[in-house]
């Protein structure tokens, strides 16, 4: 499984990546996911749904518009929010918090 790393260079000036999102609700990613640390909050506009595992560096948090689904466990530095749900198939951890619209 490949493992997509994103780093300062994937975000624009607001902190938001650049693409729309990783994966589509019904159709994952077949990747990890990896962020670089200490990048503060990011935004991710539709969301996350990737096959493999989220991993969020120290330094760092994640923030999603629609969800954020891992086939396998998320972990994130600072914390996870999404707009809708968060699911993970193993785990989920976050050094300050997790948030979620509808579910986890």
């Amino acid at each position: 499984m490949n493992i997509l790393k994103i780093t300062k260079a994937d975000l624009d000036e607001n902190n938001r990546y650049k693409k729309e999102g990783v994966g589509k609700w019904n159709k994952y990613e077949d990747v990890s996911l990896e962020v670089e640390e200490n990048l503060g909050w990011i935004s991710i506009t539709e969301g996350i749904y990737v096959n493999g595992s989220i991993s969020i560096e120290a330094g760092s948090g994640i923030k999603a518009g629609w969800g954020i689904e891992a086939g396998e466990g998320i972990e994130a530095g600072w914390g996870i929010e999404a707009g809708w749900g968060i699911e993970a198939g193993w785990g989920i951890e976050a050094g300050e918090g997790i948030e979620a619209g509808w579910g986890i």
